[in-house]
């Protein structure tokens, strides 16, 4: 396979909206390079990018892709990612390892929620930003409005370079307004040029848009522009590029992915001004000891690579995508992984193409590729020269916000669910898996109903094991209100030595998670050497409440008196007089039971306040306080039982179309309303039985 140069390198992440049409257009650019034979189509499952049984079957994105392909002199690595929110992995991963986000935005749909969160998270990550308006085939679409939604939403930097030309509400020719040509395309979308049309005013107003943002670039060039000098092509290339390269100017371009309209200019404009991995693949990262360091992208440094995705398969074992920031991994090398500051054997090396995989014997600075059977590497991990070990930054990904339980349709498969979804966290890292030992269940969380949907489609076909989800059970706890005393007495006779155990125990409500034991003896009533056993066996009732079986905290027992027999008594005696005094004293101390309560911080547009705090409000929520937060968000501080928030994440993507986001950590517990009590102790009776021993 033919070897670039980082400087010949652009890697380019597919972002935007789902529905928008960043696979169809991968699968355009592709084809119009000629790395594909055929052009696909997501109806008919056959898409390089959307390879996956799940992606074909759902007909989206779930997960990131790769597909390189040869323009000219340059090769562009394309990294298609999911648009639905369920799936920001894919999008979090393509993001980190390319120079450049391309952001597809429907021509009828236009600016929308993915178009925001696509530009935010390049912002954020300082990537050059492409538009491109798709879908200007279908009818309804109107690129001027969209063009007016992007400058609205993104400001001065947007800047149009190929527009259409309208007549009937149909694209009667594209134009280049670099090299000031129109474009008509026939049937397979060969391009022809025809005479510029009659567009008045505004295509002068458009290329004027294009000289000032070139004069932004340079001094040079903006003392031209100022003395009203025309720029030459060079000149605008270089000055758009440099713009690109520097978040100054963000370029729209146009077109059709399934009518191939425009895919040849969308081509020439990721070669010509979108940044290289040589000019904008250097990354900061910390030495062995901490000292932050430079990485710059070349041949000639040290090896540092950067796992960025990670494909965990059960027949073909794990493949570990890489960006390799600096240096040039071959199959002979011994890399040590930063992380673990251990070796890493290398397997094969490949390159990628959507599902189809090419062998070769390194990979170059600024490109991409995969290694096979890497044993302990992980997505963030980074790969180095023994001699100069640098980490470079993980991939900052989305909290899992949607949590569920799983129910096994099968007998003997809840042992096989943690080793098949610790395959699966492998490939996704926002999967969190807990066996909740205190209410019996095994709870899965993802980022929303189609992820932790996909999730179990995936245990199924992949590791034959079935499961459904259900709503994960909140850990209650149990108290007392009252102080009481109790008196357990233990006395039995069996032949030889008998047992005897007396104690006066005095309970007595407390700020304690655990039991607070003390003792008030006087006179030897209860040697001190049984104190233990006292507190042992107390100890092991508070395990399990008398109202509903939940543990019980806030509880000080004080033991103050009782008797003993020399002969008789024992540790198993005392312990056993403990828990009687317990059963008896606990009743009549008023128990209660006590739910989780959590703090809310929600971030979501002012316009959705009203919806929102209405929400809260029907949840039991205490509102504690409103903030304005960045990007034109408000912060809502709430308080709120944690048992009313099992569905919040779906409530809140309905309620702000997507933007809004939240965080929500256990703060304490509180008494639960006696109204609900009945609710919960039917609950707990499906979990523990009636027998509460």
């Amino acid at each position: 396979m033919k070897q670039y140069l980082a400087g010949k390198i652009r890697n380019v992440a597919l972002a935007g909206h789902g529905g928008c049409g960043k696979t169809s257009l991968a699968e355009a650019l592709l084809f119009k390079a000629r790395a594909t034979d055929r052009l696909g189509k997501i109806a008919d499952g056959n898409t390089v990018c959307d390879f996956d049984a799940e992606e074909i079957k759902r007909k989206v994105s779930v997960s990131s892709a790769v597909a390189p392909l040869s323009w000219g002199s340059v090769k562009i690595n394309l990294l298609d990612t999911p648009g639905l929110f369920d799936f920001a992995t894919g999008l979090y991963e393509g993001v980190r390892a390319a120079e450049s986000v391309l952001i597809v935005v429907s021509g009828r749909s236009g600016v929308s929620v993915g178009t925001e969160k696509a530009y935010k998270l390049a912002q954020q990550q300082k990537k050059a930003k492409m538009f491109f308006v798709n879908k200007l085939d279908v009818e309804h679409a109107d690129f001027y409005k969209v063009l007016e939604e992007l400058k609205t939403a993104f400001g001065p930097s947007v800047c149009p370079l190929v527009v259409p030309h309208m007549e009937d509400g149909k694209v009667a020719c594209y134009i280049n307004l670099v090299d000031n040509k129109a474009y008509v395309y026939d049937a397979n979308g060969e391009p022809k040029e025809v005479p510029m049309p009659d567009t008045g005013h505004r295509l002068e107003g458009l290329q004027n848009a294009i000289g000032e943002a070139v004069a932004e670039t340079d001094e040079e060039l903006f003392e031209k522009f100022f003395s009203g000098e025309q720029f030459t092509r060079d000149e605008i290339i270089r000055g758009i590029h440099t713009g690109v390269k520097n978040g100054i100017i963000a370029p729209v371009l146009c077109g059709s992915a399934v009518n191939m309209e425009g895919i040849d200019l969308l081509l020439d404009a990721i070669a010509d001004h979108l940044p290289s991995a040589w000019e904008s693949g250097a990354e900061e990262g910390e030495d062995s000891d901490g000292n932050p360091v430079t990485v710059e992208c070349t041949d000639e440094a040290p090896l540092v690579a950067y796992v960025f995705k990670t494909v965990a398969d059960p027949f073909v074992g794990k493949l570990s995508f890489v960006k390799v920031v600096a240096g040039v991994l071959s199959s002979d090398q011994t890399p040590v992984n930063a992380r673990t500051g251990q070796s890493e054997r290398l397997g094969k090396l490949i390159m990628v193409k959507g599902k189809k995989q090419e062998d070769t014997s390194s990979i170059a600075a600024g490109d991409i590729g995969a290694v096979t059977k890497l044993t302990s590497a992980v997505t963030g991990d980074t790969l180095c020269d023994p001699k100069r070990v640098v980490k470079l930054a993980p991939i900052q990904f989305p909290s899992a916000c949607l949590s569920m339980a799983i129910v096994t349709k099968a007998k003997g498969d809840e042992g096989k669910i943690a080793q098949c979804l610790s395959r699966l966290m492998e490939e996704d890292p926002v999967i969190t898996y807990e066996n909740n030992q205190e209410t019996r269940q095994q709870v899965i969380s993802g980022l929303g109903e189609q992820h932790l949907d996909v999730i179990c489609s995936k245990l199924k076909n992949k590791f034959g094991v079935d499961i459904g989800l259900t709503k994960a059970r909140v850990p209650y706890r149990e108290t007392i209100r009252k102080t009481v005393q109790a008196e357990g007495k233990h006395k039995k006779q069996s032949g030889g030595h008998g047992q005897y155990g007396h104690v006066w125990i005095r309970f007595e409500p407390c700020d304690s998670d655990e039991l607070v034991f003390d003792e008030e003896v006087v006179g030897g009533r209860v040697p001190k050497n049984f104190f233990p056993a006292v507190e042992k066996g107390l100890q092991d009732c508070m395990k399990k409440g008398l109202v509903a079986g939940y543990p019980m905290v806030g509880v000080k027992a004080v033991l103050y008196d009782g008797s003993y027999h020399d002969v008789d008594s024992s540790e198993m005696s005392f312990k056993t007089a403990a828990s009687l005094a317990y059963k008896a004293g606990i009743p009549k101390a008023s128990p209660v039971l006590l739910e989780p309560i959590g703090t809310l911080k929600c971030y979501l547009p002012d316009s959705d306040m009203g919806d929102l705090l209405g929400e809260l409000n029907k949840r039991r929520g205490r509102v504690l306080g409103m903030n304005p937060a960045e990007d034109r968000m408000q912060e809502i501080v709430a308080e709120v039982p944690m048992s009313e928030m099992s569905d919040f994440s779906t409530l809140l993507r309905q309620i702000t179309q997507g933007r809004g986001w939240f965080t929500l950590n256990f703060e304490r517990y509180e008494q639960l309303p006696q109204m609900l009590e009945a609710g919960v102790i039917e609950e707990a009776k499906a979990i523990f039985g009636d027998d509460k021993e």
